[in-house]
């Protein structure tokens, strides 16, 4: 009968660190496997990956275009026909709810509501976002809506 106490690692699966720098009869003494001198040999000696050894590097050869938004506002989508489906009448939908549902990801990040589908009951809507089309179905189906100025 086998038991946790009797289990070993493979022969050889398990290798030793090997230990530089701890004098000459180890084998590895002196330079520590570094060589004579060189920027290799010395200390903060590392190049970054991305180094080329002088040539252009990559990231400057490449041709840049547009730029990237520092303001951009990325919203988490929810569309009428998910939010008919997944809520009863009557029912809050916020931030907190649609993460509770798996609906949204991330619960820092605004929620916009967009009108794909049809809505059959009333909902308290309180969300960042929504779009005109949206709205005129929820405030037809009898809901509310609440949008929070961010």
């Amino acid at each position: 009968m086998m038991d946790l106490s009797s289990l070993r690692p493979n022969e050889g699966a398990k290798k030793r660190k090997k230990r530089v720098g701890r004098g000459p009869g180890s084998g590895h003494g002196k330079t520590a496997g570094r060589g004579h001198k060189g920027q290799k040999a010395r200390s903060g000696g590392a190049k970054p990956v991305w180094f080329e050894g002088g040539q252009m590097p990559l990231y400057r050869r490449l041709p840049k275009r547009g730029f990237k938004n520092p303001f951009r506002v990325e919203y988490q989508i929810v569309n009428l026909d998910i939010l008919d489906k997944h809520f009863d009448a009557g029912d809050v939908v916020n931030r907190e709810t649609l993460l509770q549902k798996g609906l949204i990801k991330d619960e820092n990040k605004p929620v916009k509501v967009l009108g794909r589908g049809e809505v059959s009951k009333p909902f308290v809507i309180e969300v960042d976002k929504i779009s005109e089309s949206a709205k005129a179905k929820i405030e037809k189906a009898g809901g509310k809506i609440n949008v929070k100025e961010s």
